[in-house]
């Protein structure tokens, strides 16, 4: 169970999910001296070769440090030295475009479709727009209902480049040139068939609309020609149906086919062909300008899917398009060899392929090749030998070359009965039943050193057969190739399942890029290994080793004094949402988690030191507030009242302490600031000190232990806590209150929802990934500078009383969409239409504001209950409350919310609920 420390889940969400190959580890563990060298990265990279056990070593020309004599290292050392930018050379800044990808489909950025855009005119007539490449925007579709799997696995190959378009397509389409036209194109969405085996080459078939499809008014059903009741087959592919199905339904158009082959797999797509054909009622304007971009479209997409055959494997493509993004948009930050090993994968087999993602995505870090079987693989063997000529695999076949460094991972793919036979072998004793695996597994390490090495192997070997892994170096590029495309530590290729199978939407926004995240490969580096020390830390603090954590904490602090003039020197580069991919905002995150593990270990002087050291190196930080309350509070534990009371006071002049803290600071300022040491009374005094008011409620208490919470019987005799005894309050003799028991939640939904158009505003180099809930800037002070006038635009009509009309247009255009802070599950449209309407567009308006301000500092502490209540049908008012138990008390974030509330012109109060 990991210990509760300030900081530790930010740092767990930074790191995201562990790695089980860390380059650097070893000498982040062993070396003496943290930072050796001048080297800005103390750490070495995962470039850097191992020491070679002989002394035919190099100096190397550049860094002049010693080197193992043979090519490979001396070069892959060099591809290092050299990509670091000169000291004495002002670095300039690459500029590049990137695209959005397509519509959350995910198809490859450079097979986005450049046609004319189609709205509708009255008569529901498609109308062709003038075209613009440059600002082309993307809108977000949704997956048709009845195909969304087996269609997504033919994006790729559906969707269209401008180098694939046929540019002999005429202009001036004619009958003769529609009419008995053939196109080569699939049947997908076969599981949603009648029957998906009942297919044969030759069969002829037909197509339906299906116009009533909720996800896709677009869908195209394929049925079978033969069959009297026409069963279902499948759906033509989305971006070819939302052609047709225009000339379908405007312009007259049908269309007969019949199978081409059929696959082995009943799910998988089916190759047909297709005639167009005029329908007897139908009445078609071939001039019309609408029908020509239509059929040259539709044209198009069947040309570029012939070049492009789709995979049924969708997993697959999702992992090809993220290695395409990276290496694309990224070419900069890898070396030649890493450019060629990467591409080296797009070159393997469809089995090797996809049997290593498989395998990537499983836990391991071994696999039995007798317990590797996949449906989609073919053939495994095979597979892995493509796989190993590439070393994109390491595998053990004989015992000879197992080595004790991997003995504990080879263990763990080991059932208990196997583990057991080992262990009554080793120890001649019988009767372990009652042991358990890691039991076992101790036990036969703690005695390898008096059974020789060859035997013991051979007994696993036995037992395992043939295993393989994943080889570190392909481990370490694609997780740098998922950091770099998803750009944390929480999303990885199961994102893409989750938008596939439809468990989330991402907003429709324009991805407008003009620097990159990492301007060179030495900020990478430094960034991905800070990520190490991080993960080290966490680990360390998961098994109380203390002396790794202390080890940690100087790393980090010696990283940061000598990195952090080159990435940090101006505001400019501080104040950029960029500075959380430098090594220096990780190790801050480390040492600020190091600062609380000291203060359980009561090690107050090396927690004041740290302390210190942050506030005077990150000067510009939301953070400061934290650390100046942590520092004044330590050195009183220390009895050094009057440093302490000096801390505050200084505190609160530093714009960056805001919100809770700055409540906190002031509130220490005036209970040590007394006289003597102080006889002037602070002009904060009055405003820190106001009374809050209270209301009290009765309630028959449950459980009366310290520690635990308060729970009461309600009314019903059932068991609640204090929020529901309040609400039952409020709702009778308090005053006929409507509400909720909220907090924060409720308000973020609002503010999403009201501010949701200026949040995915068009705004440079704040999204990067279509994987996005929020821009990079959101809860930076950057957020409401880069959008100042549009914020206080909307603003203003929210306090001319178009709030409502903003949460319904909002809530009914982006329903289930991902959007950070909104929370569509919670509360019911009607719900929010009845908070906005009785708080009143000022009041909402300044909250607004605020959290555009400063959405860090302010997004949590609001009071625990919303209340509202209409007078007649248009006019209502709302109140907040803050609800406390017998033993609670306010935080010092809950007091400051509160007293803003009241400046801001809520009705706010405390309700305490006291033991009858």
């Amino acid at each position: 169970m990991r210990m509760v420390l300030t900081g530790r889940e930010s740092l767990i969400r930074l790191i995201g999910k562990r790695r089980r190959f860390l380059p650097n580890r070893h000498t982040i563990l062993s070396d003496p001296n943290p930072n050796p060298n001048p080297n800005p990265n103390p750490i070495q990279a995962v470039e850097e070769p191992p020491q070679s056990d002989n002394n035919d070593d190099v100096q190397c020309p550049v860094c002049g440090r010693s080197l193992p004599g043979d090519n490979d290292h001396i070069n892959s050392h060099l591809d290092a030295c050299l990509s670091q930018p000169k000291p004495t050379t002002p670095s300039t800044k690459r500029k590049f475009s990137q695209r959005t990808l397509l519509q959350l489909n995910f198809t490859l950025s450079n097979s986005k479709p450049k046609f004319q855009n189609l709205t509708h005119d009255s008569n529901n007539s498609p109308v062709p727009l003038p075209q613009n490449d440059e600002s082309e925007k993307e809108e977000e579709e949704e997956v048709p209902e009845n195909h969304e799997a087996e269609f997504d696995s033919t994006i790729a190959a559906t969707s269209l480049s401008s180098s694939s378009v046929n540019n002999d397509v005429p202009d001036d389409s004619k009958p003769e040139d529609v009419l008995g036209a053939t196109f080569e194109t699939f049947i997908v969405g076969r599981k949603y068939a009648d029957n998906p085996e009942e297919m044969c080459a030759g069969a002829a078939i037909s197509f339906l609309r299906d116009p009533q499809n909720v996800k896709d008014p677009n869908a195209i059903k394929v049925v079978s020609a033969d069959s009297v009741c026409g069963k279902s087959l499948g759906f033509l592919p989305r971006e070819l149906a939302q052609y047709l199905s225009p000339l379908i339904d405007n312009y007259g158009f049908g269309f007969q086919g019949h199978v081409t082959s059929v696959p082995k797999h009943s799910l998988d797509i089916v190759p047909i062909q297709i005639m167009c054909r005029r329908t007897s009622d139908g009445e078609s304007k071939y001039a019309n300008e609408t029908f020509k971009c239509l059929w040259k479209n539709a044209q198009r997409v069947v040309e570029f899917a012939s070049r492009n055959p789709p995979s049924s494997v969708k997993y697959q493509l999702n992992f090809g398009l993220m290695l395409h993004e990276v290496l694309r948009n990224n070419i900069h930050l890898l070396t030649e060899d890493e450019k060629t090993y990467m591409e080296s994968f797009t070159l393997l087999s469809n089995d090797s392929q996809r049997l290593f993602i498989r395998l990537y995505t499983r836990k391991g870090p071994w696999f039995r090749m007798s317990n590797i079987s996949y449906p989609e693989i073919v053939d495994t063997q095979k597979a892995v030998k493509g796989l190993a000529e590439k070393e994109y695999i390491h595998s053990i076949e004989d015992a000879n070359k197992l080595c004790e460094s991997d003995l504990n991972d080879i263990l763990n793919i080991l059932s208990v009965c196997e583990l057991r036979e080992i262990w009554c072998i080793l120890l001649k004793k019988s009767g372990v039943h009652g042991m358990k695996k890691q039991h076992l597994i101790s036990s036969i390490l703690s005695t390898d050193n008096s059974v020789p090495w060859p035997q013991l192997s051979t007994m696993i070997l036995d037992r395992t057969g043939s295993c393989i892994r994943i080889s570190s170096k392909a481990e370490s590029l694609m997780w740098r190739t998922e950091r770099l495309f998803f750009l944390n530590g929480e999303q990885d290729l199961s994102s893409f399942l989750l938008v596939d199978m439809g468990k989330i939407k991402y907003p429709a926004y324009n991805c407008i890029i003009s620097e990159p995240i990492f301007s060179n490969r030495n900020n990478l580096l430094s960034y991905e290994e800070a990520i190490e020390v991080a993960q080290i830390t966490d680990e360390a603090l998961d098994a109380n080793k203390i002396d790794v954590v202390l080890r940690c904490i100087n790393i980090a602090e010696s990283c940061v004094s000598t990195d952090f003039p080159i990435q940090c020197s101006t505001s400019e580069s501080v104040s950029s949402i960029r500075h959380v991919f430098t090594s220096s905002w990780v190790y801050s995150k480390v040492v600020t988690v190091g600062i609380s593990f000291l203060e359980r270990e009561h090690r107050y002087i090396d927690a004041i030191n740290l302390l210190q050291w942050l506030l005077n190196v990150f000067t510009c930080d939301v953070r400061r507030g934290y650390w100046t309350l942590r520092l004044s509070v330590d050195l009183e534990h220390l009895g050094y009242i009057d440093e302490s009371l000096q801390v505050a006071e200084n505190g609160l002049l530093d714009p960056w302490i805001r919100a809770g803290s700055r409540m906190a600071l002031q509130r220490r300022v005036l209970r040590l600031g007394k006289p003597p040491r102080r006889w002037k009374v602070p002009s904060f005094s009055r405003s820190a000190l106001r009374k809050i008011p209270e209301v009290f409620v009765q309630g028959r208490p449950l459980n009366s232990e310290l520690g635990e919470k308060n729970r009461y019987y309600n009314e019903a005799g059932k068991q609640c806590g204090v929020e529901e005894i309040a609400l039952h309050y409020y709702a009778g003799d308090g005053g006929g209150w409507q509400g909720v028991h909220a907090e924060s939640g409720i308000w973020l939904t609002i503010f999403g929802l009201l501010m949701w158009d200026v949040i995915y505003a068009d705004v440079p180099n704040v999204f990067y990934t279509r994987f996005q809930n929020a821009p990079l800037d959101f809860g930076t002070d950057d957020f409401y500078t880069a959008r100042k006038s549009s914020i206080e635009s909307h603003l203003q009509q929210i306090r001319d009383g178009m709030a409502e009309e903003f949460l319904i247009k909002s809530w009914e255009t982006h329903i289930g969409t991902a959007c950070r802070g909104v929370n569509w599950g919670c509360h019911s449209l009607d719900e929010l239409r009845a908070v906005v309407s009785c708080v009143g567009g000022t009041c909402l308006a300044s909250l607004c504001k605020l959290l555009a301000q400063d959405y860090r500092s302010w997004s949590s502490g609001m009071p625990d209950l919303l209340l509202w209540r209409f007078h007649g049908e248009y006019s209502g008012e709302a109140k907040l409350v803050e609800v406390k138990g017998p033993r609670d008390r306010l935080s010092e974030q809950q007091r400051a919310w509160l007293l803003l509330l009241l400046d801001y012109g809520f009705t706010i109060e405390v309700c305490k609920v006291k033991p009858l």
